[in-house]
């Protein structure tokens, strides 16, 4: 089994949920996610928004804001490798398949537990059912071709913990795809930001992955408060990840490296950056930065150079 670090397009190509798992566990804090709002214009019109992503070295692809029914990501267009036509726009049922094809990456979506008797914090939205976790999503995910999923909650859904461990059951039933699992902020509804024990269920649910807020983008994630949470789910067997959600992907690189290596500290294994940067992803020097920090200079490069096709 190789790190997620030395893996390239073939070996994703073969890797289960199990598989990619062990090697993000085997890089030791050295994994970055990077996400991406797929309705939005990419940030350069010639180009998908994934693939500038992992350009800047992404290791994997968050696609936020798709609805499994409508499975569309802008950006991307036809070349001569998988469909004959030049400028014909990819079948919608094809999207994910092109994604992984043109990053040589793992994709995985948001699928978001909204409660209809969250206590909210606002006015909510009201999401297409496409976008919610429900077992007819999370088989449309695994017929899509899904890597994993991400149960959580943008702003203003209305996602509580307790729909977030229902979901869990629901993904472990119909994905069986890797699991994330958690809240970078409120999303509309009244939690803890950081419940410990919401997140030792999520990971006694069968979650692979428990999503935290990362130290210093939500009032109150401080680098030892964090820790303690970590050290906690992980006595369970799951991955941790520290989300930059809260629209300080588009702040500064010093702000980015604090804030990553404060949550290395904490013992995170998989590094987030979200999709308010810019246009629908983050600033892509930030990733770069994050990645960097994180991993060092060979490791970012090698995966911003790599060939999808190796």
């Amino acid at each position: 089994m190789k790190r997620i670090l030395d893996c390239r397009g073939t070996d994703f190509q073969q890797m289960g949920r199990k598989e990619l798992k062990q090697a993000i566990f085997a890089a030791e804090g050295r994994t970055v996610i990077a996400e991406t709002v797929v309705t939005s214009q990419p940030l350069l019109p010639e180009i998908s928004n994934p693939e500038i992503m992992k350009a800047f070295g992404a290791d994997l692809i968050l696609l936020n804001v798709f609805d499994v029914f409508n499975p569309r990501v802008e950006g991307l267009h036809s070349i001569d490798l998988f469909h004959p036509k030049e400028g014909e726009i990819v079948p919608n049922h094809e999207a994910i398949k092109i994604v992984k094809q043109l990053t040589g990456l793992p994709v995985g979506i948001n699928l978001e537990p909204v409660d209809q008797s969250a206590d909210a914090l606002e006015t909510l939205y009201a999401l297409p059912v496409g976008r919610t976790a429900t077992k007819e999503t999370l088989e449309k995910a695994k017929e899509l071709g899904c890597d994993f999923v991400c149960l959580t909650g943008n702003p203003k859904t209305g996602v509580t913990n307790e729909k977030i461990e229902e979901a869990i059951h629901l993904a472990k039933k119909y994905f069986g795809g890797l699991i994330i699992a958690g809240k970078m902020h409120s999303a509309g509804a009244k939690n803890k930001p950081l419940d410990i024990d919401a997140f030792n269920r999520f990971a006694d649910a069968g979650a692979d992955v428990i999503l935290f807020p990362a130290p210093g983008t939500v009032p109150g994630i401080r680098e030892d408060t964090l820790a303690e949470a970590v050290e906690s789910v992980k006595q369970r067997d799951a991955l941790t990840l520290a989300a930059i959600g809260t629209s300080q992907e588009g702040a500064d690189e010093d702000t980015i490296r604090s804030i990553a290596l404060s949550a290395k500290r904490a013992g995170i294994d998989i590094f987030h950056m979200g999709d308010a940067g810019f246009l629908g992803m983050a600033i892509p020097e930030n990733i770069k930065a994050l990645s960097i920090a994180i991993r060092g200079k060979r490791h970012t490069y090698i995966r911003m150079a790599a060939s999808a096709l190796r």
